[in-house]
């Protein structure tokens, strides 16, 4: 855990873990932070007073750039998510859940569990389902979202990606999303 990449270990009782370094946690919360920027405008139009979101983003791109894993993006991440529950629209609060994601990605665990991809994936999910819903629920918009951050996914995230299982089942529309994306950033079966 405490190196900077690498392959999944035992550890004990059958645990699978994960190597995951501070650099791929930042490559990771980089990515996060970029795609929910996206769609930070979203948020901002329904209520432009409220930084919560926009300060969330900001932490993940602090801790990305460099800056310490902690209180900072803890608190963002959650004032992020209570700004998301206030919110009256569905595309305002994806906009906000992603923001949320975004702070979340430094928290990344090292467990080899599918639901880890969330953390990975989540917050494009998130924002590509604001675009989705800010559109009038069109899928196709999501789906160009999900090409987008396909295409913004760096080989580090992809490299970290690649440790962990297939995104998990369930999740609704997000999870769909999830799940997309991470086919479109693994490689094909042989």
């Amino acid at each position: 855990m405490a190196g900077e990449s690498g392959t999944a270990a035992r550890t004990g009782a059958g645990a699978t873990e994960v190597a995951l370094g501070t650099q791929d946690l930042r490559a990771v919360t980089a990515f996060a932070a970029a795609c929910a920027a996206e769609v930070l405008a979203v948020f901002e139009a329904d209520r432009p007073d409220d930084a919560r979101p926009r300060d969330a983003i900001n932490a993940a791109r602090e801790f990305a750039g460099g800056g310490r894993r902690g209180k900072r993006l803890r608190d963002t991440a959650w004032a992020a998510l209570k700004a998301a529950k206030e919110a009256d629209s569905g595309a305002v609060q994806e906009a906000a859940r992603a923001a949320t994601a975004a702070a979340g990605a430094a928290y990344l665990h090292p467990l080899a569990k599918a639901t880890q991809v969330k953390h990975i994936l989540g917050a494009a999910a998130h924002a590509a389902r604001a675009a989705e819903l800010a559109a009038g629920d069109d899928r196709t918009v999501g789906a160009e979202r999900v090409e987008r951050a396909a295409r913004r996914a760096t080989p580090a995230v992809v490299d970290v990606l690649e440790r962990y299982p297939a995104a998990p089942a369930g999740g609704g529309r997000v999870g769909e999303l999830i799940r997309e994306l991470d086919a479109h950033l693994r490689p094909a079966p042989a």
